[in-house]
């Protein structure tokens, strides 16, 4: 995608490689800007989305080192579509082993999406190593967003949902996450394939204010397809592998650390109101609302919001 016009312009990376782990899993990273800048991580969404190029562009690549990396099972991580070894404790140990890889002492951590969800998992586990944390779209994996997401969100684009659901045979419709989680991980591509289709451009579909081919078209690529539609339904089936509602409950731990949410208002897979129980329970925090975006972060009032803020912490030390 090409981005709003508040992105810095495109760069590329000045190195990269693969982060080795004790299993089978080989983690792809790359920096990019100044080697000498603030380190901040970019945390991607999905599970399973991996990063692209257009993700560098939030940050001044003069002042910021920017990390990115593509989570287990995703992107140029390797195997591609893994689940075995795939749950939230390896994603924050994946993230810590990164650090000292890299040697870096601590970062400014940048997520959206899932990419809250795993920042805030990382920053509770690991307060110390966060500089700060620039949050978007907050998804705290509980059973009323999960609901929300697969039935709930008909009620903004019932077309979308309507054929997510009639993918599905009518007798197992009444639990679409263990129809589609059984056919995604069907080893038979003619079995994980449509699904994970429909799983990823009905995603797509309902990310953005206004309508985008452009991510239908990304999201409904093959190789994105079934990292994205398998790990999601993986993680979502196991209750992202933490303690029930544990992001809520463990936000003491990091009310410290400079933070701000920033939540589009008509933001239709990470509704608005698990971002206002955030902001409650971390009044530290400053909380934006863009009045019209979606959920992507390439919406442009998000985006604006997103690259301001990274401006501000460079300047200052300082996210409000």
């Amino acid at each position: 995608m090409s981005g709003p016009a508040s992105l810095y312009p495109p760069i590329t990376p000045y190195a990269s490689g693969l982060l080795e782990t004790d299993g089978v899993h080989r983690i792809y990273w790359e920096t990019s800007g100044n080697p000498a800048g603030i380190p901040v991580l970019f945390v991607h969404g999905g599970p399973g989305a991996g990063t692209s190029a257009n993700q560098r562009r939030f940050f001044d690549p003069a002042r910021y080192r920017i990390v990115l990396f593509d989570q287990r099972g995703c992107g140029r991580s390797t195997p591609h579509g893994e689940l075995a070894d795939n749950t939230t404790p390896h994603l924050i140990a994946d993230m810590e082993a990164l650090r000292d890889e890299l040697d870096v002492a601590s970062w400014l951590v940048f997520g959206g999406s899932w990419g809250s969800t795993l920042a805030l998992a990382y920053a509770q586990a690991h307060p110390e190593r966060c500089r700060g944390l620039v949050l978007r779209g907050i998804f705290l994996c509980r059973p009323q967003e999960i609901d929300w997401f697969l039935y709930g969100i008909r009620s903004f684009f019932p077309e979308a949902q309507r054929q997510l659901a009639e993918f599905i045979p009518e007798d197992e419709r009444d639990d679409l996450l263990v129809a589609y989680h059984r056919r995604l991980v069907d080893p038979d591509p003619a079995v994980h394939r449509p699904a994970a289709w429909q799983w990823a451009t009905f995603e797509a579909s309902c990310s953005t204010l206004l309508p985008s081919a452009e991510l239908v078209a990304a999201f409904g690529s093959e190789r994105t397809a079934l990292s994205l539609s398998r790990i999601e339904a993986h993680y979502f089936v196991n209750g992202i592998f933490l303690p029930d509602d544990s992001l809520l409950a463990n936000v003491a731990r990091i009310r410290h650390i400079p933070a701000l949410i920033v939540q589009g208002r008509y933001d239709a897979v990470c509704p608005i109101t698990s971002a206002d129980d955030l902001a409650r329970a971390w009044p530290e925090a400053h909380y934006q609302v863009v009045p019209d975006a979606g959920h992507s972060a390439f919406e442009p009032g998000i985006a604006r919001a997103l690259v301001a803020a990274c401006d501000r912490f460079a300047a200052t030390g300082a996210l409000i």
